[in-house]
């Protein structure tokens, strides 16, 4: 199946964000605090990796480029993902803010384009579904264990809200979205969204006995290529190999 153009932005954007949280999770192994959560968080990157190709290679059929070109031949500002995802990994503590939110939101999102008219992107919703909600899981478990732990790891798990918590808003801003790919069945409003994806989260925050940040919302900007200077960063890391030796192959 073709996507129609904007299909494709729409395709971009999710597979975007999928991909840039999996090189984030990549960057973890042989680093994470513990053996298994090397296996862990590998598993959840892996996930969103496959989330991301299916995304990018649906997307591509607009215009004939493959999952690898939008990948790995785009510069940041042509990248459409959220600006959540691309923070860089500072603390543990702030990347398992990060995915207990993301998880709540991709969970929230997927559910419901389970039902998309668009039977690519219903198929990989139906799939992710499950993934999504393992990872709401680990994130939820290690937001618990370090909030109600030691006094040193309640601080740290509730500086990593604050880290993350400016950039949450920008989730729920469905500018990038086509309002007819909507009212179609093929797109979900991001705005429609926040109440479950904030009900989750508080509920977790609340058992991990950490406070939800008060704290303005960032510009945001990430969908219409506006990035932080860490996601330039992390993709001459990921683009290096094959920018290097152009049309290698395994």
């Amino acid at each position: 199946m073709t996507a129609s153009a904007p299909v494709a932005a729409y395709a971009l954007a999710l597979g975007d964000d999928a991909l840039v949280l999996s090189q984030r999770c990549g960057q973890w192994i042989t680093r994470s605090p513990q053996l298994e959560e090397d296996v862990a968080i590998a598993n959840i990157g892996l996930d969103l990796l496959g989330q991301a190709r299916t995304l990018l290679a649906y997307a591509g059929t607009a215009d004939g480029r493959s999952e690898d070109d939008l990948a790995y031949l785009r510069d940041a500002d042509a990248f459409t993902n959220v600006q959540l995802v691309e923070l860089p990994n500072t603390d543990f503590a702030v990347s398992m803010a990060r995915l207990l939110v993301f998880a709540a939101y991709q969970r929230a999102l997927y559910s419901r384009l389970a039902s998309s008219t668009d039977e690519t992107l219903s198929g990989v919703a139906a799939k992710a579904v499950k993934e999504v909600t393992y990872h709401l899981d680990h994130a939820s478990e290690w937001v618990l264990r370090l909030g109600d732990g030691t006094d040193e790891s309640h601080h740290r798990m509730q500086v990593g809200l604050e880290t993350v918590w400016p950039h949450v808003d920008e989730l729920f801003d469905g500018d990038f979205v086509d309002p007819q790919l909507v009212a179609d069945g093929v797109a979900v409003d991001p705005s429609s969204l926040r109440d479950e994806v904030l009900q989750v989260v508080r509920g977790v925050v609340t058992e991990a006995t950490l406070t939800l940040p008060d704290v303005a919302p960032e510009a945001g900007g990430g969908r219409r290529g506006e990035h932080t200077p860490d996601l330039a960063e992390m993709l001459d890391e990921m683009q290096g190999l094959h920018r290097a030796h152009p049309g290698a192959t395994w």
